[in-house]
């Protein structure tokens, strides 16, 4: 099935330090699919804050500099917060392969945030994959969507 997103646009992806080394096999297995990535960090394993990592991803998805964003860390909720700070990011917490389809095709979400202490790197393939496949449903789904901003 082909992607909903434009992947002529590289794929944004960042991570704090739990997420690194999920981040650095992520990136691996989407450049061997033939996707190009844009790596925002962590480039190593040591103690750093998510929001530095989170917000350039989101800036690139607000910008449409990219296809759509992966965020990583320990339980995903703060750099879920983060990115969903930013004017048109859609960030949705995807623990369940039935999450990342639900983000997609009920809340048009435009980047994924993983949980890296919570589910085992080939289940958050499985989501990713998911999450890159799944067109946004529209419909009635468009209209509450439409409602997210508060501007």
């Amino acid at each position: 099935m082909p992607s909903p997103f434009d992947l002529s646009k590289p794929i944004a992806i960042g991570c704090d330090h739990a997420g690194f080394e999920y981040k650095t096999a992520i990136v691996k297995w989407l450049n061997e699919k033939g996707y190009v990535v844009s790596d925002m960090g962590v480039y190593e394993n040591k103690s750093v804050d998510y929001p530095d990592y989170a917000h350039p991803v989101a800036e690139a998805v607000e910008k449409g500099e990219v296809a759509f964003g992966i965020l990583l860390c320990g339980s995903a909720n703060g750099v879920c917060i983060t990115a969903n700070k930013h004017q048109g990011v859609r960030a949705g917490l995807s623990f369940q392969t039935d999450v990342a389809r639900l983000i997609r095709q009920h809340n048009d979400a435009n980047v994924i945030c993983i949980p890296a202490r919570f589910v085992a790197l080939d289940y958050a393939l499985q989501m990713l994959e998911l999450f890159i496949s799944t067109p946004f449903e529209g419909g009635r789904h468009q209209n509450r969507v439409n409602k997210i901003a508060c501007s």
